[in-house]
């Protein structure tokens, strides 16, 4: 095998991460807003928590904005949920190790 199909090779694997990764944007967005509601909170309280506008949470709820990573993090350990759950990769909930 080349080099060049090595390339090739891995340029699909990335694509097709992609194309999963957009399927799954398409649920994390939903999960976030079901978990606060779940926990009975108000969209301020979290924006508060990650200490950002609550216009601007709202967005990450909507799929308007992604989520940044420390705010998946942040959001982990204040639901003591694992990421997976949180990003809707799985569906049974996981508390954090």
């Amino acid at each position: 095998m080349s080099f060049v199909n090595r390339k090739l090779i891995t340029y699909d694997i990335i694509v097709k991460n992609k194309q999963i990764r957009k399927v799954d944007n398409m649920k994390y967005y939903q999960r976030i807003r079901d978990i606060r509601e779940d926990s009975d909170k108000k969209q301020s309280d979290i924006a508060d928590y990650l200490k950002i506008d609550t216009s601007y949470y709202g967005k990450y709820e909507r799929g308007v904005h992604p989520i940044p990573t420390e705010h998946i993090i942040q959001l982990c350990y204040y639901y003591n949920l694992s990421a997976d759950y949180l990003l809707g990769l799985i569906d049974e909930p996981r508390p954090l190790k």
